[in-house]
């Protein structure tokens, strides 16, 4: 699935806004017809915690935009860099990339996120756009998936699970995989396709399967 979107001339010219909106999801996803009967396609937005231009993780999220599977759209969003520092004086105006990225996470079925780790944390940019959502419901009830494209980085993970189930997300552990990221990356290319579409494809399969479940059967 190619990574559509469109710059929101209203907001940052380098924050990208997903069109996952259901009402035009198939249009501008995809050209053909769907088969009759066809289930929707589930729709995963996909948030990198790095900013750097060759992010072992980015590269990860955005190989998955091009091999998820017929019946999956992912999408890369490019907002966070965009975000003002978390200020709650500012919640009242909205900021446009603020708005935008709630957007989009609201149009998601689920969300995929990696994140490296700094200081045994996430990420500065990451924690940021996580406290730009605390505020609203955008993540209440949403399905996530955490990839750790750097298994030794264990703090960096479990301060995520802590931050993302604060937020009421509902964490799909199925979903929740390791890849050695060093070793299919390079230079900000995934050079290692079997590796990484393996373990790609199982994140999305499982995301998608907690979506269709619905919250009422989600593990605890």
């Amino acid at each position: 699935m190619r990574n559509i979107a469109r710059v929101d001339q209203r907001g940052s010219a380098r924050c990208a806004i997903l069109s996952l909106q259901p009402s035009n999801c198939r249009t501008l996803m995809d050209d053909s017809p769907p088969p009759a009967n066809a289930a929707p396609k589930t729709r995963i937005l996909a948030i990198s915690g790095s900013l750097r231009a060759e992010s072992v993780n980015t590269a990860l999220l955005r190989h998955a935009t091009s091999t998820a599977p017929s019946d999956i759209d992912v999408a890369l969003s490019a907002c966070i860099g965009d975000l003002p520092l978390f200020n709650p004086d500012l919640e009242a105006a909205d900021p446009a990339p603020v708005r935008i990225l709630r957007e989009q996470i609201i149009a998601a079925d689920a969300l995929l996120i990696a994140s490296p780790e700094y200081a045994h944390g996430v990420t500065g940019a990451l924690k940021n756009a996580l406290d730009w959502m605390v505020g609203n419901e955008s993540f209440v009830h949403k399905p996530v998936a955490l990839l750790n494209a750097g298994p030794r980085a264990s703090h960096a993970q479990a301060a995520l699970r802590e931050i993302v189930r604060t937020m009421s997300a509902r964490i799909v552990e199925p979903a929740c995989q390791s890849i050695e990221g060093s070793l299919v990356v390079r230079r900000g290319m995934v050079v290692d396709r079997l590796a990484a579409d393996a373990t790609l494809q199982a994140i999305l399969r499982a995301l998608q399967a907690a979506v269709r479940a619905g919250p009422a059967d989600d593990p605890p």
